[in-house]
């Protein structure tokens, strides 16, 4: 009994180390770690005014697809978020959903977005 209660004991650091560890799988690349960067980077690449962007993020990444062009699926992590930026006008656009799609760390393509 003893035994068995000093062996739960000895895993136990091992069972939180065992949580902390984010999901990977070779189907969707690896995973982005730095998801805030990378889709920060990849906005203000493409925003008109990237300066006033204000970002909510919604979810971490979760393994997933969406269409690329015509019918071509794509794996990696979606990442939900907002964006409420301003436009050509100088007027925000309120917070506007978007979904990334982040494969070995780079935004492939987003959905609810228009590109300037």
């Amino acid at each position: 009994m003893k035994l068995t209660v000093l062996a739960a004991l000895a895993l136990l650091p091992l069972a939180g180390q065992a949580q902390s560890v984010p999901p990977t799988s070779a189907g969707y690349g690896a995973y982005p770690t730095q998801y805030q960067e990378i889709v920060t980077a990849w906005l203000t690449a493409n925003l008109g005014d990237p300066k006033s962007m204000q970002i909510k993020w919604l979810s971490e990444p979760k393994p997933g697809e969406l269409t690329v062009g015509k019918d071509q699926m794509v794996s990696g992590f979606l990442v939900n978020f907002t964006v409420n930026a301003r436009n050509i006008f100088g007027a925000y656009t309120g917070p506007q959903k978007h979904t990334a799609l982040i494969r070995d760390g780079q935004v492939v393509t987003a959905t609810g977005f228009v590109y300037h």
